[in-house]
């Protein structure tokens, strides 16, 4: 018996021993990790590196990031300060906030800084993607693709976005069970980039195959770059070619059937564009343009369509003097949506419209920020970037920290009038659509799809919060509620009632 108490009391005493060199080991592990970051620095300057933390080795803080979700950069920026240094997705990075610290690094575009997305997205959406490109390349996608988003493409495809707008709302409404809002804005946005955007005809059990292979994609687009069996990664360049696949019968079909068209797609006006500027786009490269356009008109819209609802939901009164404007504009007359008044002159003109859902993308920007890469070692807020560093300007953060905004953690869209017009002192302390050469493209039909969506759901719905309190929100991989926000929509206006609007038929007719 005293020696199996000792082999016992053995055992324990080498386990622990075993547990203290695995601790002692990961220490020091990550002791090195941190002093191989630090010795990246540029020797010829004499400004330090920002402060924080590199975490764990080849990980970085990348869990951390994942776990904590909206407190992970607040609270580091908290800690540090407005520029700091973490480990994400693969590469060191630092983080940067306020105005002055993203202006410089916006309008550093092709001298200090350059594009770089993480490795993941940058493989999985392509090397034909606009978000990937640089220098004069860059630039000349930049005038192709400008012509997508002109005045005259945004007529054109007002009135198909109102259709698919009015249908979704309508069988929201004869549900007899709350919805879950965010879901269903995903489905939403989706249809509108594939009949909308892309002109595509697609059956109804192919939409859905793309659909969720399109929610994987989106997924693992900042996943940790590892190509391996279950991984995100692996699964997003599955989901890729399943979606390539899609996309090309897609395009063949509308081009067997382009007669009959009584509207410009986005994809038609993309081909042409090219053609104009003497490049005839090949097959790839246009598979590689439809993932780009239902990549950059999705998951930032069905955040900010949620976030819309949200709000609206949460005060009323902003919803009562929406609906005002509207009267005021003779767009809604007898609680009822009039009859062809809605056009793109008519929607610019309403100007409490445009703060309300200014204030949405101040509050709740779907993104976090964007990413650079530093072309040469340079100087923010008294730290060195070293050349070669991943650089994330912050969009939310810095609408979180400007000091123009009043009270900023309240939704106000008055603070946009023209009477405050809190945002007039410096264009960089509001940048929902980031900045420089590199402002996205698709701002104004993004704006143009939730100010659509603001005017039907303010003209022709009843709606209510099916829980007791509202969701929290979280920001990762973009701003959502965490249970979708489930809500209770009720039968339209009885004069919308008994318009028959099939949006599917309509567009499937003129595409």
């Amino acid at each position: 018996m005293m020696f199996e108490g000792f082999d016992v009391l053995s055992a324990l005493a080498t386990l622990a021993a075993c547990l203290l060199s695995v601790v002692l080991l990961l220490a020091v592990s990550q002791q090195l990790w941190q002093l191989r970051w630090a010795a990246t620095r540029d020797k010829s300057c004499k400004l330090p590196i920002p402060k924080g933390s590199m975490g764990f080795p080849i990980v970085g803080e990348t869990f951390h990031w994942i776990l904590e979700g909206t407190t992970f950069h607040s609270s580091r920026r908290e800690k540090y300060g407005n520029v700091f240094k973490t480990h994400l997705l693969g590469r060191p990075l630092i983080r940067v906030t306020g105005a002055e610290n993203v202006r410089k690094v916006l309008m550093g575009e092709h001298n200090l800084v350059s594009t770089e997305w993480p490795r993941s997205t940058r493989m999985l959406l392509g090397p034909n993607s606009l978000a990937n490109s640089i220098g004069d390349i860059h630039r000349n996608k930049r005038k192709i693709f400008s012509k997508v988003f002109s005045h005259e493409a945004l007529e054109s495809y007002l009135p198909k976005i109102q259709l698919v707008i009015q249908d979704t709302l309508r069988e929201w409404s004869s549900n007899p069970e709350p919805i879950c809002v965010y879901s269903e804005a995903q489905k939403l946005t989706f249809h509108m980039s594939i009949r909308v955007l892309l002109g595509f005809c697609i059956a109804d059990e192919e939409m859905n195959h793309m659909f969720k292979s399109f929610l994987q994609f989106i997924d693992s687009l900042f996943s940790l770059p590892i190509d391996m069996p279950l991984s995100g990664y692996r699964k997003g360049i599955q989901a890729r070619e399943a979606l390539q696949k899609g996309l090309e019968k897609a395009i063949q079909d509308k081009i067997q059937n382009s007669q009959g068209k009584d509207y410009t797609d986005a994809l038609d006006v993309l081909i042409e564009s090219s053609k104009e500027h003497g490049k005839e786009m090949s097959m790839q490269e246009v598979k590689d343009a439809t993932l780009e356009f239902i990549f950059a008109a999705f998951a930032t819209t069905a955040s900010s369509s949620t976030s819309l609802i949200m709000q609206l939901l949460k005060h009323p009164a902003v919803l009562e003097k929406l609906r005002d404007e509207l009267k005021s504009k003779g767009i809604l007359h007898n609680g009822c949506l009039c009859e062809g008044v809605l056009n793109l002159e008519t929607i610019m003109s309403l100007n409490y419209l445009d703060c309300v859902i200014k204030e949405v993308l101040r509050l709740f920007s779907p993104v976090s920020g964007g990413y650079r890469v530093a072309l040469q070692t340079f100087e923010l807020d008294g730290y060195q970037i070293p050349k070669g560093w991943s650089v994330l300007y912050s969009i939310r953060d810095t609408h979180d920290t400007a000091p123009v905004f009043k009270e900023v953690e309240k939704f106000d869209p008055d603070r946009f009038s023209q009477e405050r017009c809190e945002d007039k002192d410096g264009r960089f302390h509001y940048l929902p659509f980031g900045g420089g050469v590199r402002t996205c493209l698709g701002k104004q039909l993004g704006k143009l799809f939730l100010k659509t969506l603001a005017i039907e759901l303010a003209s022709t719905s009843q709606f209510e919060l099916a829980t007791r309190t509202f969701p929290k929100v979280t920001t990762v991989p973009v701003v959502h509620p965490i249970d979708g926000l489930k809500v209770k929509f009720f039968g339209l206006d009885s004069n919308q009632n008994e318009i028959v609007t099939e949006t599917d038929a309509i567009l499937g007719s003129t595409v």
